[in-house]
Formats: C-alpha cells, structure tokens, sequence
C-alpha cells in the first residue's frame, strides 16, 4: 500500500536527518523537514545544484523543497551528478532506453559557466502548449509543462533525441483536478487542439474527451507527451525523435491507480493504460527507480552511488551486498 510506503519513507528520512543533521531540523516539527533547503541535497552535489538553479533565467525550487520526501530534491540528487559526465550518462541513458551509449549533447550551454548534458525543469524555447502567461513569460517549475528533467542526444543515423524526465516519489492521486469549470474552460482551451491525432500523441478513440485526462497522474502524462509530440513533429526544433521517461519507485503501487473512471476501462495500471492510448506506444517508456539505477551500483566511475544508497535506500533493491 502506498499510504504505507510513505510512512515507511517518513521514518527513513527522518532517521537520515536526525543521524546527519540533528541541528536543522525544523523547530516544531517533523524530523523529515529541515530549516536550510540545501541541506536536503546531497553535499556532493549541493553547491553545483544550487548554481544552477539560481542562474540566469532562474528555476523555481519547489515549495517542500527542505522536506524529506520532496520528488524534485529526490531526482536532482539522483540525477545531477550525471550532468556533466558525458560517457557515463551515455551508459545509463542506453541502459533506461535499451540502446547502445549514444552521443550525448549539449542541451544546455554555459549556465551557471558550464555546458550540461542534463538540466531540470526543462520547458524548451517555443511554447506548444499555449501556457505563455499575460506578461508573454513562462517560468521553468512554476505554472508551466516542464520536464524534472530533460537531455538529449545523436544516435549513429544522425538522428537528435530529445528525452523528457518525469520523476515521482512518494505522490499518490484521487481527486480529478481542481478549480472547476473556469479552471477545466482554460485546461480545454489550451490542449484540445494539441493532444488528440492527427495534431497530437492520443490516438483519436471513439467517446474519449480531454477532460478525461483531468485526473493526475493523467494530466501531468498527457502534458509531458503532448510537448515530446509537438517538438518531434515541429521542423523549427530540430529534433527528429522525443521520448518521456518516467522513472518512480516500485514500491509506490498507489501512484499506479487509474484515477480517471472514464480510464479504468482501459486497464487497472495508469501507465500501462496511457502507453496504451498513444499513437506511438514506443514514445513512452516506463522503468523504476531501482532498475532505472541498478547498473550504478557496478560502475566504478559512479563514486556518489553509496551516498544515494545511505539516503535513499528503499529506493535501490540490493542482492549479496550490491544493489541489482
């Protein structure tokens, strides 16, 4: 069950924090949230992570962000030490993939004074999805479709990559979205013309509306895969194939309840059942956290990996002393 997979989350943490830093812990309250949000992230990664946050245009750190169970800290800690290691994000994205180690780009240059093989909150240059606010801005990790993270990549043919990141943790869903009419008016007016073949990644199934997806997790996939289709079929891009990743702990079984009623005809897994509501089943991949991972654990170059072990432990599947 989920509700005791957080628990159990709730009691780890809350130990991390108590053996590593019994002086930050928010006055008053849990053991699992601390007073300095940079602590939360691991030291190994900690200046850099806040670097680039901050650099210009800025990124939004999540508001939980010095909480134990925040999904953004979560996946900057598991996945910034790879940012500027080229060859051995090149393994670990061929390994999600199921491809050899392709040639990792650039995606993006000289922030924070250096080049990144992989960002955060990533929302592209041109907005697809008509989220541009009254002022023309979109911000990345606030009130826009953004990527937890994004990288990209050129495979032997040529052809340029582009892989969408969406990381969980702890979340679990129920109630479709809030806001009512007004808010569902501007949801539709929005992503109606964008998410539904031939102008989108949905295939067109008889009786299936877009307010059918006003449930998360839905939403948030059918957003994600939304911008992977309009980039990939935008020439001005210049990407020729865009996937999502979605990466979340195998423990979460709640994550993967079919909110959406409308939905649950279509299976009893909610990733398993939007895969299959695409046009291209292949533009979405799924894995856990723990396979997603795994190789780290043998890879020499990946020197962090027993720190992410020490914090995150449930999260890695270890057999005979090494996580598998």
């Amino acid at each position: 069950m989920s509700k005791s997979f957080v628990n159990d989350q709730r009691i780890l943490q809350a130990a991390y924090f108590r053996e590593h830093f019994s002086n930050s812990i928010r006055e008053g309250g849990p053991d699992y949230r601390l007073e300095q949000r940079s602590l939360n992230l691991d030291p190994s990664i900690r200046d850099k992570a806040e670097l680039f946050f901050a650099a210009n245009p800025s990124i939004q750190w999540h508001t939980h962000a010095n909480h134990g169970l925040s999904s953004q800290v979560c996946c900057v800690n598991f996945l910034m030490p790879l940012a500027n290691e080229k060859d051995l994000l090149a393994k670990w994205i061929g390994h999600n993939l199921g491809i050899d180690p392709p040639d990792m780009q650039v995606i993006e240059a000289n922030r924070a004074g250096q080049d990144w093989f992989l960002t955060f909150e990533w929302i592209g240059d041109n907005d697809y999805l008509n989220e541009t606010d009254s002022n023309g801005n979109r911000r990345r990790g606030a009130n826009a479709t953004a990527a937890d993270a994004a990288v990209k990549f050129q495979t032997p043919d040529g052809k340029i990559h582009l892989v969408l990141i969406e990381w969980k943790y702890t979340e679990s869903y129920g109630a479709p979205l809030s806001g009512g009419r007004s808010a569902n008016a501007t949801r539709i007016e929005r992503y109606l013309r964008k998410a539904f073949s031939p102008n989108g990644p949905i295939r067109d199934i008889g009786g299936l509306e877009l307010t059918d997806f006003f449930w998360e997790p839905f939403y948030q996939l059918l957003r994600q895969q939304m911008l992977a289709w309009h980039l990939e079929n935008d020439p001005r891009s210049g990407i020729d194939r865009a996937h999502v990743l979605h990466i979340s702990p195998s423990l979460n079984s709640a994550l993967h309840k079919v909110t959406s009623p409308r939905l649950r005809s279509f299976g009893d897994d909610a990733f398993e059942v939007f895969q299959t509501l695409l046009v291209d089943p292949s533009a979405f991949v799924g894995m856990t956290i723990e396979d997603s991972f795994a190789p780290l654990a043998t890879w020499s170059e990946a020197a962090w990996f027993p720190a992410l072990l020490e914090r995150y432990s449930s999260l890695c599947r270890i057999t005979d002393g090494k996580a598998s």
